[in-house]
């Protein structure tokens, strides 16, 4: 039988169990796809912690992967038995041999991507997208703000935010993390173990500040993110690493100038088909021409995604992370 790494409960790593599953065939609009990697994330510890809880018990986590089409079922039109296919998104389950999804969020992966660059590519990747591009449309010249900028997500977003002339603040936690965010881009780095963020950033900008910050930190960052920005910036927080922001005072928002607060989820962006075609279609655009490359520093056999998860909480990763099953 298929294998697949679920929870029976939320807590540490050590909740991670792999199980034979039972996978059925596709039915309509759904399509059976026989993974050749999964991408790690960390909104997968998000799930396994209960920080964001799963609806039932015994439950799938993983968001992304990459492999072939083994079957669809009645309307399926714009994959077929045999495409290679990514995805991001389609309901947690990735963590698995062989699943039966949503159709609708699979697209076509070219041949010039593998599919261990297709499944470390789309959370992060698309993610990005939609932060530099329509969060906060970015343009040449910019200087952003953007926390962990070694991360998976922040090592995309280095390369694609120099393909497109912006220059970036990132902070990091270690000097050796800083030396891999300036090597994919990153301008200007803070080492936040002995320096101080808003200090830095008022430094280099001087003293104005960011017209936007991209936060993924959450709770720890949230002030002092706050702190970066110019009147009229935009903050624009994407995720929770460090633990949820605390409820806010709208207040604080007019006191430092009339700030914009924008909370995304990439499901909300990849819920239209035509949106989600084009948002990957410019993600595969990127990787393709070199502009951005797929840093996959990490790769673990599915039976021993603890440990993944250990070492992603651990701070012990750099760049992208999959699992092979």
């Amino acid at each position: 039988m298929p294998k697949a790494i679920r929870i029976h409960k939320n807590g540490g790593p050590e909740v991670l169990s792999l199980d034979e599953v039972v996978v059925s065939d596709p039915g309509p609009g759904e399509a059976r796809v026989r993974h050749h990697a999964v991408g790690l994330n960390f909104i997968d510890i998000y799930f396994r912690t209960g920080l964001y809880p799963s609806a039932s018990f015994p439950a799938g986590l993983g968001s992304e992967g990459a492999g072939v089409v083994e079957a669809v079922g009645a309307g399926v039109t714009h994959v077929k038995p045999g495409d290679r296919v990514a995805y991001a998104g389609g309901g947690n389950g990735a963590y698995c041999e062989v699943r039966v999804m949503p159709a609708g969020v699979l697209v076509k992966l070219p041949e010039a991507i593998s599919f261990e660059q297709g499944a470390a590519m789309m959370l992060q990747g698309m993610t990005v997208q939609y932060l530099i591009k329509q969060s906060y449309p970015v343009k040449a010249g910019d200087t952003v703000l953007w926390t962990a900028a070694a991360g998976g997500v922040g090592l995309f977003a280095m390369q694609w935010l120099k393909a497109l002339g912006v220059n970036v603040i990132g902070t990091v936690s270690n000097d050796a993390k800083a030396e891999v965010a300036r090597a994919h881009g990153c301008t200007h780095t803070v080492v936040t173990s002995r320096e101080d963020i808003v200090a830095r950033v008022k430094e280099i900008t001087g003293g104005k500040g960011v017209p936007a910050v991209f936060d993924s930190v959450g709770k720890d960052t949230w002030d002092s993110s706050l702190n970066c920005l110019q009147p009229l910036g935009y903050m624009i927080s994407f995720g929770n690493a460090s633990g949820a922001v605390p409820p806010v005072n709208l207040g604080v928002l007019s006191q430092k100038g009339s700030i914009y607060v924008q909370r995304p989820t990439l499901m909300t962006y990849v819920a239209d088909r035509g949106r989600l075609e084009r948002m990957a279609a410019d993600l595969f655009g990127v990787v393709t021409s070199g502009q951005v490359k797929v840093n996959i520093n990490h790769r673990y056999a599915l039976k021993d995604a603890a440990q993944a998860h250990s070492d992603l909480e651990g701070r012990k990763t750099t760049g992208s992370a999959v699992l092979l099953p």
